[in-house]
C-alpha cells in the first residue's frame, strides 16, 4: 500500500549533493549488510534449486509446473481485468462526479484492503455454502425447499477465487488513478469538450490514457498479492505456484523441487514489474510544468446522483460490509457461548509479539539504509537502496524458502559447535525461537519502512544537517538529536504500516513460525481447513480490525482538494 503513490510521482532531478564527512562509511557498511541480507535468500535460492536433478526438473514440468503456470497464468489475467475495470470506473466516478455521499463513499470504496484475501475466502465459503444463510435465503424468496432444487454454482473454483480476489485488490488501483484523475487539468477534458467529445469519449480518449501509468502501477501491485496469496487460493481449490510450492516443500518434503518452483515465480515477478515500467514509461506526459486547474466534477442530480451512490456502495458491501457482518455476528456468538479461549489469547500475544519485534527490526534496517543515502549520497548507496526494497516484490512463500535454506545451514553449524564444544547441541536454534521468521518479516516489509523514512529525511532541510556538523555533533548524535525527533510522523505511519502487515502475513508465518507457535493468521487458516468456521471468526474479526486505522489514513492520501 505504501508504494502506491511513491510510484506515481516522477523521479526527481538528480542533484550533486557534497557528502558530509566523518562517520559515513559506518553507515554504508550497515545499509551494505542490509542489503546483504535482502540478497542471501534469492542466493540461497538458486544454491539448493541447483542441488535438484534434471530428472526432478523434468517430473517437476510435466506434473507441478505446467499445471500451476496455467492456473496461476488464468488467475492473474482474470484478477487484473477485475481490478483495473472496477478500480479505474469507480476511480472516474467519484472524481469526476458530485453526488450525494460521495465524500463518505471516497474513503469507504478503500475498506476491502482491510479484509486479507484469505478471509474473505474463509467468510464466503460458509455464506456460499448450500446450507448457508445465502442460498437458505434465496430458496425461501424464490420457493424452493431443498438445494437438490436450486443451489448456486461453487465458490470453490478459479471463478470464485477471481471474483473474491478482485473485491479485496481492486483499491490497489483505484487509489492511485482517484488520484490522478483528480490532478488532471481540466482545461484538457474542457478543450476535448470544445471539440465535441461526449462525457463517455472525454473519459475513454483523453482521461484514460491519461491514466495508463497509474493504472499499471496499481494492477501490478494488486497482482504481486495475488501471487502472495496462499489461503484463499487453497481454500478455493485453485493450485497456484505458490500452493504447489507449499505442498512440495511441506507435503512431499522437496526442498530443491520448490527452490525450483519458486524460481519459476521470481521470473513470472520480474516479468510483472518489467511489464509495469514499460507501461509507466511515457508518464511525464501525464503532467506539465505550469500551474493547473483541477477537474472540477459535475453534479449528479436526483435518481442519477443516488443511482451513483448506490453502484459505488456495490463493492463495499461485497467486499467488507458482508464479511464484517458476518465475522461480528459468529464472533458475538462464540464469545457468548464459549468467551474467548486460552489459546486464542496465547496466539493474540504470539501474533503482537512477533509483529512489533518484526516492525522494530525493520524500522531499524530502514533508517540504516536511508541514513547511509543520507550522509553519502551516490550511485553506491542509491543502488543499496533499491537491493534493500527487493523484497517487497518477493511473495512470501518465497522469501520464507530462501530464507530456510541460510538459516537452517546456520543452525546446524551452530548445533554442531555446541556439541563439540560442550556436549549439548542447541538443536533448531534460529528456526524453532522464531528468528528466521523475523528475518522472512525484515526481507519482505523493508521497503515499506525505507520509502517511509526517506520520504520523511526529504522533508528535512540539509542545512540542518551541517548546522549540527558544524556544532560538533557526529551522524550518531545528529540521528539521535535532530533528525528522529523530525521524523517521528514518517516513522510512526511505517512502523504502523509494517505491523499490520505483519499480523497479516500467511505464506511466511505458515511456513516458518516455531513448532508448536501459532498466529491469529495461521490459526484461522487451520480452522479453514479443517471446516470450523465459527471458531475462526473471532481471529478473523481481530485481524480486520487492525486494518481498518492504516485504510483510513491512507484514503486521505491523493484526495483533492478542490472537489473534496
Amino acid at each position: 500500500m505504501a508504494a502506491i503513490d511513491a510510484n506515481l510521482a516522477p523521479p526527481p532531478p538528480r542533484r550533486q549533493t557534497r557528502p558530509l564527512s566523518g562517520g559515513g562509511f559506518a553507515w554504508v557498511l550497515a545499509s551494505a549488510l542490509v542489503a546483504a541480507l535482502v540478497i542471501a535468500p534469492v542466493l540461497a535460492l538458486i544454491w539448493q534449486a541447483a542441488q535438484g536433478s534434471t530428472g526432478l526438473w523434468s517430473h517437476l514440468w510435466a506434473h507441478v509446473l505446467a499445471p500451476a503456470l496455467g492456473q496461476t497464468a488464468l488467475l492473474l489475467a482474470g484478477v487484473g481485468l477485475v481490478v483495473t475495470v472496477l478500480g479505474t470506473g469507480l476511480a472516474w466516478l467519484v472524481a469526476a462526479h458530485d453526488f450525494p455521499g460521495r465524500r463518505w463513499l471516497d474513503w469507504a470504496l478503500l475498506l476491502p484492503l482491510a479484509v486479507p484475501s484469505y478471509i474473505i475466502a474463509f467468510v464466503y465459503l460458509e455464506l456460499s455454502h448450500p446450507l448457508g444463510p445465502l442460498q437458505e435465503g434465496l430458496r425461501a424468496m424464490l420457493g424452493y425447499s431443498s438445494p437438490r432444487e436450486f443451489r448456486l454454482p461453487d465458490i470453490r473454483s478459479l471463478a470464485g477465487a477471481i471474483f473474491l480476489l478482485g473485491l479485496v485488490l481492486y483499491p490497489y488501483v483505484y487509489l492511485p488513478v482517484r488520484a490522478m484523475f483528480a490532478m488532471q487539468a481540466a482545461g484538457l477534458l474542457e478543450a476535448g469538450r470544445m471539440l465535441g467529445c461526449t462525457r463517455a469519449r472525454l473519459f475513454t480518449r483523453l482521461a484514460l490514457p491519461l491514466a495508463r501509468p497509474a493504472i499499471a502501477v496499481g494492477a501490478s501491485l494488486a497482482l504481486m498479492e495475488t501471487l502472495n496469496d496462499i489461503g484463499a487460493a487453497e481454500f478455493l481449490g485453485v493450485r497456484t505456484l505458490t500452493v504447489s510450492i507449499y505442498a512440495t516443500w511441506v507435503t512431499r518434503s522437496d526442498l530443491p523441487g520448490a527452490a525450483q518452483i519458486a524460481l519459476v515465480m521470481l521470473v513470472v515477478v520480474a516479468g510483472l514489474v518489467a511489464c509495469e515500467r514499460l507501461a509507466r514509461r511515457q508518464q511525464r506526459f501525464a503532467g506539465g510544468a505550469q500551474r493547473i486547474r483541477p477537474l472540477e466534477p459535475v453534479r449528479l442530480a436526483g435518481l442519477a446522483g443516488w443511482g451513483a451512490l448506490g453502484l459505488g456502495l456495490v463493492p463495499v458491501a461485497l467486499g467488507f460490509g458482508a464479511p464484517l457482518i458476518w465475522l461480528l455476528s459468529e464472533a458475538g456468538s462464540r464469545i457468548a457461548s464459549a468467551g474467548i479461549s486460552a489459546q486464542l489469547w496465547a496466539e493474540l500475544r504470539a501474533t503482537l509479539c512477533l509483529a512489533g519485534s518484526a516492525t522494530l527490526a525493520v524500522l531499524i534496517g530502514g533508517m540504516a539504509v536511508s541514513f547511509a543515502a543520507r550522509l553519502v549520497p551516490g550511485r553506491l548507496t542509491e543502488t543499496l537502496g533499491r537491493l534493500a526494497s527487493l523484497g517487497y516484490a518477493m511473495p512470501g512463500t518465497v522469501v520464507a524458502l530462501g530464507v530456510l535454506v541460510p538459516t537452517g545451514a546456520l543452525d546446524r553449524w551452530i548445533d554442531r559447535g555446541t556439541e563439540a564444544a560442550f556436549g549439548q547441541g542447541t538443536g533448531l536454534l534460529l528456526i524453532g525461537s522464531g528468528v528466521a521468521l523475523g528475518y522472512a518479516y525484515l526481507v519482505r516489509f523493508l521497503a515499506i519502512s525505507v520509502g517511509g523514512v526517506e520520504s520523511g529525511l526529504a522533508q528535512i532541510p540539509r542545512a540542518l544537517d551541517h548546522a549540527a556538523r558544524s556544532l560538533g555533533h557526529g551522524p550518531g548524535a545528529s540521528l539521535r538529536r535532530l533528525h528522529l525527533p523530525l521524523l517521528r510522523p514518517a516513522l510512526i505511519a511505517a512502523a504502523l504500516l509494517v505491523f499490520v502487515d505483519t499480523m497479516k502475513e500467511l505464506s511466511a508465518t505458515l511456513l516458518l513460525r516455531p513448532l508448536g507457535v501459532e498466529t491469529l493468521a495461521t490459526h484461522l487458516y487451520g480452522e479453514a481447513a479443517r471446516g470450523s468456521y465459527e471458531d475462526g471468526a473471532i481471529a478473523a474479526l481481530a485481524i480486520v480490525a487492525a486494518g481498518i486505522g492504516p485504510v483510513i489514513a491512507l484514503s486521505r492520501i491523493g484526495r483533492a482538494k478542490p472537489g473534496g
